[in-house]
């Protein structure tokens, strides 16, 4: 294991449009575990553990192999933090108890279907090129460059957000891709001085779609759950 490494799963219970998304059963196991898993199983995690506010996902991510050696404080899991403060909490806290670290990996717990190979190879990446910024990414299911906006004082007519790529053929436009939330690796130097995840140069780590789902909603939810049953019955 490189102790040098730390890996956080950041994990809050509640959540606005899915409520305890992070532990609710997908196939035979909570959502969290599918990531806990694959992070253990991967060769470039070092030390995994979840930061979370809540007793019950602790108690899950201890039960499928996952460090929980702080709870979280309240006010990280509600608005206005996010990840990069949580994460910055966790490795004070950690600077604290006398552990520092060189690198972080930041595996979101609602992206399932990322595996040990995607994280390894991710990594194997980062090291590669002397990161200090690499996020996994997948292409947009539809480019954002033919999107259309609305405007307030024309409430039935619709305009094109990018009017130079108006009625371009897909070939003929940049191919856009989306952070997918899947992997996260941040040189911790870098990650603390800019206190951020998106510092430059973003090296990026491109993933198929089928591997990228990221659940924020019940139906994200449900089709993650049709994903799992096809890779079933496909085996």
């Amino acid at each position: 294991m490189n102790s040098r490494t730390l890996t956080i799963l950041p994990a809050k219970l509640g959540s606005t449009r899915l409520p305890q998304k992070n532990i609710l059963p997908l196939g035979d196991k909570p959502l969290i575990a599918w990531s806990i898993e694959a992070a253990r199983q991967s060769s470039a995690c070092g030390r995994i553990m979840v930061s979370s506010e809540s007793k019950k996902v602790l108690d899950i991510a201890e039960e499928y192999g996952a460090e929980v050696p702080f709870v979280r404080p309240d006010h990280l899991a509600r608005d206005p933090y996010g990840v990069s403060d949580v994460c910055l909490n966790v490795l004070e806290a950690y600077e604290q108890l006398g552990q520092t670290f060189d690198t972080l990996i930041i595996l979101l717990p609602t992206s399932p279907f990322r595996t040990a190979e995607d994280i390894d190879a991710a990594y194997a990446l980062f090291r590669e090129n002397n990161a200090n910024y690499l996020m996994s990414v997948s292409e947009y299911e539809h480019s954002p460059y033919s999107a259309l906006r609305m405007a307030s004082q024309f409430p039935h007519q619709a305009f094109p957000c990018f009017p130079e790529t108006l009625g371009k053929k897909r070939h003929e436009m940049p191919v856009p891709y989306r952070a997918n939330g899947a992997i996260c690796i941040v040189d911790v130097k870098a990650f603390k001085q800019s206190r951020s995840y998106y510092g430059t140069p973003l090296h990026v780590y491109a993933m198929p779609q089928s591997r990228s789902i990221d659940i924020d909603s019940a139906l994200d939810f449900e089709l993650a759950q049709w994903l799992l049953t096809k890779r079933v019955s496909n085996d």
